[in-house]
């Protein structure tokens, strides 16, 4: 079984329609909703686990895009800035799903992005600021009324 961490963007007119539901049903994909920002009449946000058959997988988000659902793999939203890392190793310890880890012989910290979930706690802890994410609050979301 393999897994893909997606960000689903509902914008106002589907977020209260079953479709996350419907991968389960539909498409017998396992699915772990890792956070979600939900702005009542505005958007929401939610970053999930996908667990299938790649094959599946692919499909379930077709139908997502298919019913007007925006869907980022979350693998492009999340990067270290190489420059400004210096592999002390700050962030190893925080991770929840060793997306980072310490690299034998070298000692240096390896990435492995597919396993993030982007919980901004890497990000949070380096004090060279090398790990980016998104954020799942975009305060120009859909329906903002500016002051």
């Amino acid at each position: 079984m393999n897994s893909k961490n997606v960000l689903l963007i509902f914008k106002s007119n589907i977020m209260y329609k079953p479709v996350i539901y419907r991968l389960a049903k539909d498409f017998d994909l396992v699915f772990n909703i890792l956070e979600a920002k939900i702005l009542p009449r505005r958007e929401g946000r939610i970053l999930l686990e996908l667990r299938g058959p790649d094959e599946i997988i692919d499909q379930g988000i077709k139908f997502l895009q298919d019913h007007h659902v925006v869907v980022e793999l979350l693998s492009e939203k999340v990067w270290r800035e190489e420059d400004n890392c210096v592999h002390c190793g700050a962030c190893v310890g925080l991770c929840p799903t060793a997306a980072l880890s310490v690299h034998e012989p070298d000692r240096k910290v390896a990435f492995e992005v597919t396993k993030c979930v982007a919980c901004g706690m890497c990000g949070l802890v380096c004090p060279f600021g090398a790990m980016k994410d998104i954020t799942l609050f975009d305060p120009f979301a859909e329906g903002r009324v500016n002051s």
